[in-house]
C-alpha cells in the first residue's frame, strides 16, 4: 500500500527540492535531496545495506521543518472553544477546504432544497451571518480556498453556490481545481490559520462529519501552513469567476 505522505517543507524556493515529507502512519519522515553517488563519499559512510541510499540537503531544511519532539501529541481543543477563536482572532482567519463533502452542509435545509434544484434561500440574517459581519466591520479578513474536483461533486457545487452567502457577510472566497493542487503540492487536509501564528486542523469521521478540532503553534507547522495558504491563495482565483469557467450543466 502506498504511503500517505504530506508535504512538510522546503527552502528551496520553486523548484521543490530539497523537501521534507512526513508518513501520516507511521510517522517516518521522507527526504528528498541530491542523492551521494561519488565511491570516496561512499566509502566513509557505514553500516551500509545493499538497499540503502544517501541524500544531500541544506542544515536549514532540517533545522526549519525537522520534527521538534520524538513524538507528536496533537492537541485538541472543544467546539466551542474553536468557535470563539472566529471572535478572538485579531486580524486574519485563512481557510482550505478539500473535501469533497461536508456532513454538516447536508444536514441543512438549503443543502436539501440545492439538491432538489430549488434556490437555497439562505438566510443573512442567521447568527453566523451576522457574526461574520460584525467581525468584518472590525477590519478582520476572512479568507477561503476550496479545492474543486472535475468535475465539482455536490458537495462543492453547493458551496459554489453558497459562496455568495459568504461574500455578503465579508469573507473573501476563491477556488483552485484539484489538478492545480496536486501539482503545487497542497495537503489534502482541512484547517483554518489564525493570524498566521495558529493553526486549528479539522478532522473527519468517514461519512464527512467534523470529528475533532487540533490546536497547533508548532513553528514548524505554522510556516508550512503560511506556505500552503500563500500558494493557494496565489493559484486560486474568485469564486465569480470560477463558476464561470464551468460546464452549464453543472
Amino acid at each position: 500500500m502506498a504511503r500517505r505522505l504530506r508535504f512538510v517543507g522546503t527552502n528551496s524556493g520553486n523548484n521543490g527540492c530539497p523537501s521534507l515529507y512526513e508518513d501520516l502512519d507511521s510517522g517516518e519522515y521522507l527526504v528528498q535531496g541530491k542523492a551521494v553517488t561519488d565511491p570516496a563519499d561512499l566509502s566513509q559512510l557505514r553500516n551500509v545495506e545493499a538497499h540503502e541510499g544517501f541524500v544531500v540537503v541544506p542544515r536549514e531544511l532540517l533545522a526549519v521543518f525537522g520534527p521538534k519532539d520524538a513524538e507528536r501529541v496533537p492537541v485538541l481543543i472543544g467546539f466551542d472553544e474553536f468557535d470563539a477563536m472566529f471572535e478572538t482572532f485579531a486580524h486574519t482567519a485563512w481557510r482550505l477546504e478539500s473535501r469533497r463533502a461536508y456532513r454538516a452542509d447536508e444536514l441543512t435545509d438549503t443543502y436539501r432544497r440545492f439538491v432538489a434544484g430549488d434556490p437555497a434561500g439562505y438566510d443573512l440574517d442567521d447568527p453566523w451571518c451576522v457574526s461574520r459581519r460584525e467581525q468584518s466591520a472590525l477590519g478582520k479578513r476572512f479568507e477561503r480556498v476550496r479545492i474543486v474536483d472535475a468535475p465539482p461533486t455536490v458537495g462543492q457545487r453547493y458551496l459554489l453556490d453558497g459562496a455568495r452567502r459568504n461574500a455578503a457577510v465579508g469573507e473573501d472566497i476563491r477556488n483552485l481545481r484539484r489538478a492545480d493542487a496536486k501539482r503545487l503540492q497542497l495537503p489534502d487536509e482541512d484547517f483554518w490559520l489564525f493570524d498566521s501564528r495558529v493553526i486549528a486542523r479539522l478532522v473527519f469521521e468517514d461519512d464527512d462529519s467534523l470529528a475533532s478540532v487540533e490546536l497547533i503553534t508548532d513553528p514548524v507547522e505554522v510556516s508550512r501552513a503560511c506556505q500552503v495558504r500563500d500558494a493557494a491563495w496565489h493559484h486560486a482565483v474568485p469564486f465569480e469567476v470560477f463558476a464561470a469557467q464551468l460546464p452549464s450543466a453543472m
